[in-house]
C-alpha cells in the first residue's frame, strides 16, 4: 500500500503546466456567466469553458464576476473562449511588452516569456 501512495504521490508531483500554445493575451471581465468582454468587447464563454487560477486549479465563472482578470485565452472551433488562464500582473506586463511591440519577434518573444512564467509556476 505504500508503494502505490509513493508512486502516486511522485506522479502527482511531475505535473508541469505546459505554455499553452496559440492563446491570445488580454483582460477579461465576466459580466454574468456566460458573458464576458475581452479587452472591453463582448464576448462568450463556450459551453464547458475552463478558467484557470495562478494555482492552476479550476476557477468557476461565477466567483469573477465584475472583476478584471489579466488572461491569455484560447477559443474553440465556433470561436467562443474555450480555455483561460488568469495571469498575475507581473505576467501580464511581461506579456504585455513584449506582445505591443507588433513586430514578428514580438510574437516569439511572448511564447517564450509564456513558458518562462508557466515554468515558474510548477
Amino acid at each position: 500500500m505504500f508503494l502505490a501512495l509513493s508512486s502516486t504521490l511522485a506522479a502527482a508531483q511531475g505535473i508541469i503546466r505546459e505554455a499553452p500554445k496559440d492563446v491570445v493575451l488580454g483582460k477579461m471581465v465576466v459580466v454574468a456567466p456566460p458573458q464576458i468582454t475581452i479587452d472591453g468587447k463582448p464576448d462568450r464563454l463556450s459551453p464547458g469553458s475552463r478558467i484557470r487560477d495562478l494555482n492552476n486549479m479550476l476557477a468557476l465563472s461565477g466567483g469573477l464576476v465584475g472583476k478584471t482578470l489579466p488572461v491569455v485565452y484560447r477559443r474553440d472551433a465556433a470561436g467562443l473562449v474555450h480555455e483561460v488562464w488568469i495571469l498575475s500582473a507581473d505576467e501580464y506586463a511581461k506579456l504585455g511588452g513584449a506582445y505591443a511591440g507588433g513586430s514578428s519577434d514580438g510574437y516569439l518573444r511572448f511564447y517564450e516569456l509564456l513558458s518562462i512564467i508557466f515554468g515558474l509556476r510548477r
